[in-house]
């Protein structure tokens, strides 16, 4: 074995734990099960079995999630030293499938290509018909963050650089989740389940009664995580009115935030192929902006 060979062999040999590649074609990636001693309640039966469908509008959705858990999109450390930032991405699918394509495995390769490790959260569906639709994702989406923080150091990550990106219904779960104290039993007290900043894109059923305020399960006050919020004036499932009151009730509680209601584009387009309009593309250069401006990078 020439010198060279073992030079190279060592360097790999002594290579930390924390130091992830990417995922070469065709590999699948890292899985980390939220809750491997159990899934509290509410529970999703484990059958029917979880299965994955592309449907006729060419998108792939997930159904019948009875075992939550995390896919890392891990990245290479450009800087050894250097801590990196996380973002963990929330799908949609209005608590009755996941749309984890273009609202998850999409959004967390795009977050890769701006340098930000991403961890897709699979939470438990369909919990549409139970008596609180929201309750098994917001668990998994707080287990999700004390999860990662837990374990900034094996993924080389500052444990104070954790976001949260929620679409349509996941944006609900996410609001929920990062305004409330952990919900589920056995939480860590000595790890925070609060995310550091969170994005919401068209944000499911946030606005209250009337459209006044917000919903009831959402508390806002000042020590509510810094927040950026985008969705199109026309999205009739997600009203503009809940996320301009969520602006507004941060505003008056001094919390940083940042808004965008784009004119036309609907809901549901996430990270779409064939998006064209203004409000369907611009809001990923304005989220990238504010998550660097916040020292995500």
């Amino acid at each position: 074995m020439n010198r060279l060979l073992i030079f190279l062999l060592a360097i790999v040999v002594s290579m930390p734990a924390a130091w992830h590649t990417p995922l070469a074609d065709g590999a699948e990636p890292r899985e980390i099960v939220l809750w491997p001693a159990g899934v509290p309640e509410p529970r999703v039966p484990v059958e029917p079995a979880e299965t994955v469908e592309r449907k006729a509008d060419g998108i792939s959705r997930r159904s019948n999630v009875s075992n939550p858990r995390l896919v890392v999109y891990d990245i290479p450390r450009a800087e050894p030293a250097k801590l990196r930032s996380a973002v963990l991405v929330v799908p949609g699918g209005g608590f009755g499938v996941l749309a984890d394509e273009h609202e998850g495995s999409d959004a967390c390769r795009w977050l890769n290509e701006h340098g930000i490790v991403a961890f897709l959260v699979v939470h438990r569906v369909p919990t549409a018909k139970m008596p609180v639709p929201n309750a098994a994702p917001v668990q998994d989406v707080q287990k999700a963050v004390q999860e990662v923080r837990g374990r900034a150091a094996e993924f080389h990550l500052d444990p104070a650089k954790i976001a949260v990106l929620g679409f349509s219904a996941g944006g609900q779960a996410a609001l929920v989740a990062a305004t409330n104290q952990p919900r589920f039993p056995g939480a860590d007290p000595a790890v925070s389940a609060r995310p550091d900043a969170v994005l919401l894109l068209y944000a499911w059923k946030i606005v209250g009664e009337g459209n006044q305020g917000l919903r009831s399960d959402v508390a806002i006050d000042g020590t509510a995580p810094p927040m950026f919020i985008a969705q199109c004036g026309d999205d009739p499932a997600s009203v503009p009115q809940g996320s301009a009151n969520l602006y507004h009730k941060l505003v008056e509680a001094k919390v940083p935030a940042e808004i965008h209601i784009y004119e036309a584009g609907g809901h549901g387009y996430g990270l779409k192929a064939g998006n064209k309009l203004p409000g369907q593309l611009d809001w990923k250069a304005r989220a990238i902006d504010w998550l660097r401006a916040r020292g995500w990078e």
